[in-house]
């Protein structure tokens, strides 16, 4: 197989779409990410991968908390929102102005904070709040295994999948 039909396959593998709450000191952050599971019933474990390079990983390892935001379906804006990296110039080609831009996404959208400070989305269907354990190198990316430590359902709802936005990230 080519790569490019590996990628194809991997195209069709249906994710959730989820909003990560973090913060490092006083700043928060959000960001999107599709790589996320629970490993583990006891103690309760869920795993999400993070690009190397993302200012959410960073956050996390600094503070080893973060929230997991899951969305309903009518989310897609608002998931839009959180599609762009936080450091501009992390997308190749971009102008010299658009390079600089840090991207706060969480700048006019209504959410609250966790007991540990990371953000939980007004608008989330749930949420959950993470301890970091492990911080595993996985290529281009780092696994990072955490204990659920708080969470809730705000709403009944279905999920915001890649299946319904037709967005992907298989690289």
């Amino acid at each position: 197989m080519t790569d490019e039909e590996i990628k194809a396959v991997m195209d069709e593998m249906p994710y959730g779409l989820y909003i990560i709450g973090s913060r490092m000191g006083d700043e928060v952050n959000g960001m999107m990410a599709d790589w996320v599971m629970q490993v583990s019933f006891v103690p309760r474990l869920v795993a999400v991968s993070f690009e190397n390079d993302a200012q959410t990983l960073a956050n996390v390892r600094e503070s080893n908390v973060f929230t997991i935001n899951l969305l309903p379906q009518e989310s897609m804006e608002l998931a839009a929102r959180f599609a762009q990296p936080y450091h501009g110039d992390k997308v190749k080609g971009r102008s010299e102005d658009e390079a600089t831009k840090l991207h706060r996404k969480l700048e006019d959208i209504p959410y609250t904070q966790s007991a540990r400070g990371c953000p939980v989305l007004d608008d989330a269907l749930a949420w959950l709040e993470c301890q970091a354990e492990q911080f595993l190198p996985a290529g281009d990316h780092t696994l990072v295994t955490a204990r659920v430590l708080d969470g809730r359902v705000l709403r009944d709802a279905e999920p915001l999948t890649s299946t319904y936005t037709g967005w992907t990230y298989s690289g």
